[in-house]
């Protein structure tokens, strides 16, 4: 039994400690592959924020035309232009499905990830109390602004964004996405908890960059977006973490990041 709780305490520091500052300092010389260093004036910034809203409108906008069956009464609530463009680009789907059945190639013109391979939790404001749902969670980001992302997909975590999950759901339109919680993720983007911390041995091949959602962004894709504000009683863009890959990734290779990073 005390060997079975020493083993126990053993892991969880493991994962505790590249939150520990003073463990993290005594190790700096020891670990330098670890490390990513950011120029403070570069505000963690490895693409522009453009790229990202771009990619992000083109894997949602496939998610959202491929779900239009079970979504067509989505479009009755929307203002008449959005539900022309998507009409537009569903009679242009038709078309190429067509001309790919005469043809005899394969077919999903808008199939999510043919697009992510052809392109590239709940947030708490620093006031905002996370103290229950961060012990043993190893799945907290702390941005460089002090705001926090919680990404983990159980326990208190999973309640917390459950219960802000629906509260600012507008018909049948939802604000965020909660597939993620479950076995059948709905977007193919929602992969943080797959990332391994790297190592002198194992370098990262991926890095994590903070992005806020425009307040243009479209309100029929926002029900792809994994993140959703604690509380709504202060107006600010909604805080996400996106994965930038560092180089080109294998199908099937471990997925590797820097679990904290040194602004310079």
């Amino acid at each position: 039994m005390p060997g079975r709780l020493l083993r126990g305490l053993w892991q969880r520091w493991r994962r505790y400690r590249y939150r520990f500052v003073p463990w993290i300092a005594l190790n700096l010389s020891h670990n330098p592959r670890t490390l990513r260093y950011v120029p403070e004036e570069s505000k963690d910034k490895v693409i522009s924020d453009e790229d990202v809203l771009g990619t992000l409108l083109k894997v949602f906008q496939a998610l959202f035309i491929n779900d239009f069956n079970k979504q067509s009464d989505i479009l009755t609530v929307l203002p008449e232009p959005v539900k022309s463009k998507y009409q537009d680009l569903l009679s242009v789907q038709h078309l190429r499905v067509k001309h790919l059945e005469y043809s005899h190639e394969e077919q999903n013109t808008f199939k999510p990830e043919e697009i992510l391979y052809k392109t590239l939790g709940t947030v708490y404001q620093k006031y905002e109390p996370i103290f229950f749902q961060s012990i043993g969670n190893p799945f907290i980001f702390r941005c460089l602004d002090g705001v926090l992302i919680d990404g983990n997909d159980k326990g208190i975590s999973k309640v917390v964004y459950r219960s802000c999950n629906g509260r600012d759901r507008l018909g049948p339109l939802k604000m965020s996405d909660s597939t993620w919680l479950t076995s059948e993720i709905h977007n193919p983007l929602a992969v943080g908890q797959y990332v391994n911390n790297c190592s002198n041995d194992r370098a990262a091949n991926v890095c994590y960059q903070e992005f806020d959602v425009p307040a243009v962004f479209p309100i029929e894709l926002k029900q792809y977006l994994p993140n959703i504000a604690y509380s709504n009683d202060k107006q600010s863009p909604l805080r996400c973490v996106v994965l930038v890959a560092l180089r080109d990734i294998k199908q099937g290779e471990e997925l590797f990041s820097n679990y904290y990073t040194i602004v310079s």
